[in-house]
């Protein structure tokens, strides 16, 4: 058999997984190359911990090395242009020629689409966003505070709740509770839309218990950091001391350039296999775009959301297909549309939400009581994604698992 050559563009949470998953079912002679620009992962679900002073940022990253098996190529290089036509990937350092092509860029983050947004806007959907904002934090001592999601669609949909719930529960900790006016404002009719209804209204009761004023349909259209003012559409202006926000995202601009966007700029991908139009190449988590059942609005299909756990779903399917179709064998694995999220609401408390997102007629997710078992479970997965590849790792995403059948709740890691 000949070798092949397999490209992982991108060291997020699915390229990663991808990655492992290939050096673990393929021979030797075959070559992964993981193609990332930074040199060190950074978690970014602990990037909410990070904003409350619970962790430091030298707690949640690893050298991206450690984080793969031995057999991975790592390739520091900034992609440049991919040639499908080649089968050839441009980076920085070169061209790097591939059999098999995996797309695991991401999201990227625009806050200057909307104007005044970047100037006047903190965010914990980055490491450096989210230490700035634990520092000026540490100063404030007292107002508006406005949580704004600033357009759809975003990765990871509990995080804004959770983000807004761990503030009040860092104002209340700092005796602050009785000065600080928090406000959530999304685009969105109810909290995690693609969900349905009744979990919908069990989050925004979450949200409105500790405190915080939820603010549905508001388009944000620009923001006057000098008036301290957000702007929305069709609806009255509001005024901030502090502002947080997700930014705007985006497809990279490398499948803009290279054709395998769609028009809003994401990977149209079959749902089952993560296939995209072009023969040996894939793509998984959010960067692509995925209809499932159900309509947000009577014109606008449902969309599978851009999340972490995704994105590992995805990974596992990329790379059990490339490795079946490289051994010949029959290939059976496909992405049935399960997943969960763990949902921090403060006071070391969580809940949790998970279902089927392709469910007929639409998505069947549920949401578990709260309590701290949901906490620890979080906590006990930050500290395996983050513990070098080895016996340890496996031990840890053993105990998870377990754990998780305990719950009834199927966590495969």
């Amino acid at each position: 058999m000949t070798a092949q050559t397999i490209v992982i563009l991108g060291g997020g949470v699915g390229g990663i997984v991808a990655a492992n998953e290939l050096a673990r079912r393929l021979p030797g002679r075959h070559r992964i190359v993981l193609v990332e620009r930074a040199a060190r992962h950074a978690f970014a679900p602990s990037f909410l911990w990070l904003m409350t002073g619970e962790r430091r940022a030298e707690q949640i990253t690893r050298d991206l090395r450690a984080l793969v098996r031995l057999r991975v190529e790592v390739l520091r290089a900034e992609a440049r242009a991919v040639d499908l036509r080649a089968g050839r990937l441009e980076t920085d350092g070169g061209a790097v020629p591939y059999d098999y092509l995996v797309l695991a860029l991401g999201a990227e983050l625009a806050p200057e689409t909307i104007p005044g947004l970047a100037e006047a806007a903190h965010t914990f959907y980055t490491l450096d966003g989210a230490e700035r904002l634990r520092s000026n934090l540490e100063g404030f001592g007292g107002g508006t505070v406005a949580v704004v999601v600033s357009a759809l669609p975003y990765k990871c949909p509990g995080a804004p709740h959770e983000g807004a719930m761990l503030l009040a529960d860092f104002f209340r900790r700092r005796g602050l509770g009785g000065k600080v006016d928090l406000h959530l404002f999304t685009p969105e009719p109810q909290p995690m839309p693609v969900a349905g209804p009744d979990l919908g209204a069990a989050v925004k009761q979450m949200i409105e218990s500790r405190g915080i004023a939820f603010h549905a349909m508001h388009k944000l259209t620009a923001v006057d950091p000098q008036a301290g003012e957000l702007r929305f559409e069709g609806k009255p202006a509001a005024k901030y001391d502090l502002l947080v926000a997700i930014p705007p995202h985006r497809g990279p601009l490398l499948v803009r350039e290279a054709g395998l966007a769609n028009e809003a700029g994401w990977v149209p991908v079959d749902r089952h296999t993560l296939a995209t139009r072009h023969e040996r190449v894939y793509a998984l988590g959010d960067v692509t775009a995925i209809p499932i059942p159900g309509r947000w609005k009577p014109d606008v299909p449902l969309m599978l959301p851009k999340a972490g756990v995704f994105a590992h779903g995805h990974a596992l399917v990329v790379a059990r297909r490339i490795a079946a179709q490289i051994a010949g064998r029959q290939v059976e694995e496909e992405f049935c549309g399960d997943g969960y999220c763990m949902l921090e609401a403060g006071e070391d408390l969580a809940g949790f939400a998970f279902g089927d997102f392709f469910a007929e007629p639409s998505p069947d997710v549920r949401l578990r009581r709260i309590g701290r078992a949901w906490h620890i479970g979080k906590l006990l997965f930050e500290r395996w994604w983050l513990t070098p590849f080895g016996l340890r790792r496996r031990a840890l995403g053993l105990a998870l698992e377990l754990g998780g059948r305990a719950y009834g709740v199927p966590l495969a890691l």
